[in-house]
């Protein structure tokens, strides 16, 4: 009778070579772990195999003559006990966490539950349905056996954080629609490789795509009755797997090496790939969620539970769990994942969704977490850009600008100010030109610096900034939630009109608001971050939670892209690019720079009136005008900004100033001023001095 040899407790996961498939799964609370063999469609269980021994909570077997292209899955026994932290069920076959490839998608059959729980009376009961055609399973890869990934020299472009402007967008959605691209590979990795596709990305001038997650993932059920998913990605369940719903099927391809190919193709348009990955929480929910991995094979390893009651899991994610990387395995998980997309998939840097759960202990957030030591001394991340999305929704989860050395972090507080400073006018001069010159009460501490602030307007997650402009509420019954989900306080303004308009006066200003923020963003301290979809003036239809709409509500619309406001957004980029003073690396002292004669400071605050900003005027809430004269070694640049309803007089600085745009007319020549100009309403001026 087949039997597994005793095998390796290292590396994780299985892993093939000339003789053999050798399988390690981490699960130290286990009593018993089988390994079960399926046909290649994963549909058929075919054989249960023991795992023969257990070193150090790694339970490992090597099965003799096995070869890439196995599908397997795992059933892992234990007490059924969720009131004790332990939900083991060999009815469920489980997912192996370190999958390379995954066979199967999860669609909220409820022959994933583990068992009943009822957390106030402590009745628990297994459940005794054996899911084995249903779950999720792994296929073997080949490890380097067989032929291996052809890279051709790809070299990772290595962009300079102060020359780095982040383009942050879906796989699908870029695609989907694009009259360019083949319709088989619409919405596909080949799409978003396709020529038309990276040209357009390229012509914009960004460095950096920001994949949202391409993770596997496990869409929530309560999603199914209403025929939606999670289009974000938010649910992962596989942090070694591309999620496959995103590859094109080609024959003699893979998930993997059409993820490979995107990337490959991106890095030789000169793009960074940048993913956006959660290791926060998993697919599998609260504790009325799925058995499909961790739960079942090791649930008081993986998850954190509620000391007082191990039934339940703190929700600091707003997901149902949190996974708990105080525990060295699953740390080690989270560090061999990250190093996998590196190294194998050549990616060049993440965006950690809500990072502060990756540092939680049982005294909450903490800089000192092993997280961040295990990144900060590991060679393999030391050469990437991390990202912080540096919230989550627990007690004390609000950390921004408490990121260590190295990392970025998603800036609200610029997003809200620039909101609100052009939309409604209410924070003060001192409060935008914080956000402006970087963030200096947040970031300058420690070494850090202005770059560490990743500016932006809209992401993802809220509005579209077209939306921003058209709405002054949400719109999301399309969601199934009745409307309750999403932000409620967005610092949007519709203009007059509650979204569709045919108001010409009313479309003037949107298109208005949206350059002058556009502006903003560019010519902002700090590195800046572009929603796909605004440049072309992209619409959600007021729904600021699309998060379950794999739709056209969320696929960029390319037939109606305002190409106007395109050419806008290239230009800003060229600006910023072109002029080293628009894109200054360093913290502003308010000093003249060592390398110019002219004695100028770096950045000087100015009154429209003339002269510097008086201070009576940071806090005047009646004021929305301000001068800003920028001095590099080799140029000088005065932004001119009045977010007021009427136009504004300005006393300019001394000097032969050019205006080299304006956002109120893109369309208007360059243009000289001196000694006095009139600045249009809801407008930024950038002017260049003359040599």
């Amino acid at each position: 009778m087949e039997s597994l040899a005793a095998g390796k407790a290292y590396p994780l996961g299985a892993h093939a070579d000339q003789g053999g498939v050798n399988f390690a799964l981490v699960a130290p609370h286990a009593e018993a772990a089988t390994l079960c063999l399926f046909d290649a469609g994963g549909a058929h269980e075919l054989k249960r195999l023991a795992m023969p021994q257990c070193e150090d909570g790694v339970w490992h077997g090597y099965l003799a003559g096995a070869a890439p292209g196995l599908v397997y899955g795992y059933r892992v026994s234990g007490p059924y006990a969720p009131q004790l932290g332990h939900r083991f069920n060999p009815h469920k076959v489980l997912l192996d966490p370190y999958a390379r490839e995954i066979v199967g998608v999860y669609l909220g059959q409820p022959e994933f539950i583990g068992g009943a729980i009822d957390p106030v009376d402590a009745s628990h009961r297994i459940d005794s349905f054996d899911n084995a055609a249903l779950a999720l399973k792994a296929r073997v890869t080949d490890n380097g056996i067989g032929k291996p990934y052809d890279w051709a020299n790809d070299q990772p472009p290595q962009i300079p954080l102060a020359q780095t402007i982040l383009y942050e967008m879906h796989v699908k959605g870029i695609s989907a629609l694009h009259p360019d691209v083949p319709e088989e590979l619409r919405g596909t990795y080949a799409g978003l490789a396709h020529p038309a596709v990276l040209a357009y990305i390229k012509s914009l001038g960004v460095t950096s795509v920001s994949l949202l997650p391409v993770h596997a993932r496990a869409d929530e059920a309560r999603l199914r009755p209403y025929g939606l998913s999670n289009y974000w990605g938010y649910s992962s369940i596989g942090f070694f797997a591309p999620e496959p719903r995103y590859w094109s099927g080609r024959a003699g391809s893979t998930p993997a090496s059409e993820f490979r190919d995107m990337v490959k193709a991106l890095h030789r348009t000169g793009l960074e790939v940048i993913l956006d990955v959660v290791y926060n929480h998993t697919g599998e929910m609260d504790e009325f969620g799925p058995t499909i991995s961790f739960r079942g094979i090791d649930n008081a390893l993986y998850y954190h539970l509620e000391p007082g009651n191990p039934a339940l899991y703190p929700n600091w994610s707003g997901c149902g769990n949190c996974l708990n990387l105080g525990q060295p395995r699953v740390l080690q998980l989270v560090m061999d994942s990250l190093r996998f997309w590196v190294e194998e998939m050549h990616v060049d840097g993440f965006r950690f969704d809500l990072a502060p759960v990756l540092a939680r202990g049982a005294d909450g957030f903490s800089t000192s977490a092993a997280f961040f030591a295990a990144v900060r001394q590991d060679p393999v991340l030391a050469r990437i850009k991390l990202i912080a999305e540096p919230w989550d929704i627990g007690s004390g989860g609000y950390q921004v600008g408490q990121f260590p050395l190295g990392w970025l972090e998603w800036n609200d507080q610029f997003r809200d100010t620039m909101r609100a400073f052009w939309l409604h006018q209410w924070p003060t001069l001192g409060e935008f030109a914080r956000r402006f010159s970087g963030s200096s009460d947040l970031f300058h501490h420690d070494g850090r610096l202005p770059t560490a602030s990743v500016n932006f307007i809209t992401a993802h997650d809220g509005f579209t900034l077209r939306d921003l402009v058209s709405y002054n509420h949400k719109h999301n019954a399309a969601n199934g939630e009745q409307n309750r989900d999403g932000q409620h306080h967005n610092h949007s303004w519709n203009c007059g009109v509650e979204g569709v308009s045919k108001s010409s006066e009313v479309l003037q200003l949107r298109a208005r608001l949206q350059r002058a923020l556009l502006a903003t963003l560019f010519f902002a301290q700090g590195t800046p971050m572009l929603l796909a979809g605004d440049e072309i003036s992209h619409t959600q239809h007021g729904n600021n939670n699309a998060y379950c709409q794999d739709n056209r509500l969320t696929w960029l619309d390319w037939a109606r892209a305002d190409d106007g406001l395109c050419a806008y957004v290239q230009r800003l980029i060229v600006l910023r690019q072109q002029y080293a003073v628009l894109r200054h690396a360093n913290w502003y002292e308010g000093a003249s720079d060592a390398n110019d004669t002219a004695g100028y400071p770096d950045i000087a605050w100015l009154s429209p009136a003339g002269g510097s900003m008086p201070v009576v005027d940071w806090e005047n809430k009646d004021n929305y005008c301000i001068g800003i004269r920028l001095q590099g070694s080799k140029e000088a640049a005065l932004l001119l900004i009045n977010a007021q309803a009427q136009e504004a007089d300005f006393v300019l600085p001394a000097g032969r100033w050019r205006v080299i745009l304006d956002s109120a007319n893109p369309d208007a020549a360059a243009h000289e001023i001196r000694a006095q100009t009139v600045v249009p309403a809801r407008a930024l001026w950038l002017a260049m001095l003359e040599q």
